[in-house]
């Protein structure tokens, strides 16, 4: 994984929204440091996640949108919350994933920010604790409540959701009058108007996020069509087929490819935005994908010489924004269970996640706190207002979708057939058929 994977582990605390975790289920190979920290004695409850807590003697520093979320726990229940931190010397081959699975075995932590995929195994093992009835999760978007549930329990909440979309400059699409595509059809005759007109590669892609297109191909119906639970229910029975689901999204990518209109081998070698984004920057390419927080960053696209404009992906019910979220979960069998639910109720609290979001400048998993977006998140985020999304990852489907779509969807840009890729899916559908 490259360095926005790692950028991804410090979203949470440091603010800064990023690619590895919800860029594909990417995972952290980097040296790993579970450093301790220590407290004068009282009541302390233990939090797992990528950064520690601040340096309280650090000069200047800012004080992350997460740490100000467990202040407001420790004062209000008069406790501690130890941070045990992913980050340095330690475990170099194993992944963040894989020393949280180990550290939930061995009982060493009570709480602990997971990826989607993690969620869903640990879920499914019924090692996480169920919290729908935590006070604040009435709260809570449909959208996170679908997102994380396994079995029929809410086994993670998170303080944020990551919303992905096409991001356009509009005037290149204004010079040549070609209005912003709502169907795949209508983003292939924009894609031939750019090529026609000397444009060598209107999409500029990289190798985590070209799922997108497939996600939000596959999933418009299912999620937006009113019955979403039986087709859940279908795919996890084998009654349905994901490859079914995802053989139009891997044929429109399959399209666009031999059309030009995406260049597969140069994408298989670009890390997200830092290679497609100096094309798009430079005007030189119309189209990119990225996430939400990417049009606030003047380090990715939040500071363009043009008019930018997010919109969701093109699908049969128009632009689809493709959401992604991880979580906290609480450890079932924690020592300090009510402590640790209380602690984490606080943390999802409005007037804590309205902190978070204004910190950080995201959309929160509470329906109740308004994004104060930029205009140019605004299409995006209406149609997220509007109830209307995909979800890319689920831990209620038995098949993790993001990091299996992303990988599939890489052989693809490296020449499998579209076949190929569906016996992939099918094989994967099988193995969780299998397993309990």
């Amino acid at each position: 994984m490259g360095k926005a994977g790692i950028r991804w582990l410090s979203l949470w605390v440091a603010g800064a929204m990023a690619v590895g975790m919800a860029a594909c289920g990417q995972k952290n190979t980097s040296d790993i440091n579970l450093a301790k920290n220590e407290n004068d004695g009282g009541k302390t409850i233990a939090l797992f996640a990528p950064i520690g807590k601040s340096d309280p003697e650090a000069e200047n520093i800012s004080i992350a949108a997460q740490e100000l979320t467990v202040k407001m726990a420790e004062e209000e229940l008069g406790l501690t919350v130890l941070y045990n931190t992913y980050t340095a010397e330690t475990y170099k081959d194993k992944t963040y994933d894989d020393v949280t699975i180990d550290r939930i075995n061995h009982q060493m932590d009570d709480f602990y920010l997971l990826n989607p995929d993690t969620i869903q195994k640990l879920g499914s093992e019924g090692k996480l604790a169920d919290l729908s009835g935590l006070k604040n999760a009435e709260n809570l978007r449909d959208v996170v409540k679908t997102a994380n549930t396994v079995n029929g329990k809410l086994v993670a909440i998170p303080q944020e959701v990551v919303a992905y979309g096409l991001f356009v400059n509009k005037d290149m699409f204004d010079q040549y009058q070609l209005q912003l595509p709502e169907t795949p059809e209508e983003l292939l005759e924009c894609c031939r108007v750019f090529k026609e007109n000397g444009i060598e590669t209107p999409i500029g892609a990289n190798r985590w996020w070209l799922e997108n297109f497939v996600l939000a191909q596959a999933y418009a119906d299912l999620y937006n069509g009113g019955d979403t639970v039986a087709q859940i229910e279908a795919l996890n029975s084998g009654a349905a087929r994901y490859s079914e689901y995802m053989r139009p999204g891997f044929e429109y990518l399959k399209q666009m490819m031999d059309l030009g209109y995406i260049d597969a081998e140069t994408a298989l070698t670009y890390e997200a935005i830092e290679g497609e984004g100096v094309d798009f920057r430079a005007q030189k390419t119309p189209i990119v994908m990225a996430y939400w927080a990417a049009a606030n960053a003047d380090t990715a696209y939040g500071n363009t010489d043009f008019n930018l404009q997010v919109i969701g992906f093109p699908s049969s019910r128009g632009q689809m924004p493709v959401m992604s979220m991880s979580g906290y979960g609480v450890r079932a069998d924690s020592e300090r269970l009510e402590d640790t639910l209380a602690t984490l109720d606080i943390m999802i609290s409005d007037e804590a996640l309205s902190i978070y979001a204004e910190h950080n400048q995201v959309i929160s998993p509470s329906k109740n706190v308004e994004v104060d977006c930029i205009d140019a998140l605004k299409p995006l985020n209406n149609r997220i207002n509007e109830g209307v999304y995909v979800l890319g990852s689920n831990a209620n489907m038995k098949v993790e979708q993001w990091g299996n779509t992303c990988l599939i969807v890489r052989e693809l840009l490296g020449g499998a057939s579209v076949d190929e890729c569906m016996a992939q899916f099918d094989r994967l559908q099988e193995e969780s058929l299998q397993s309990p």
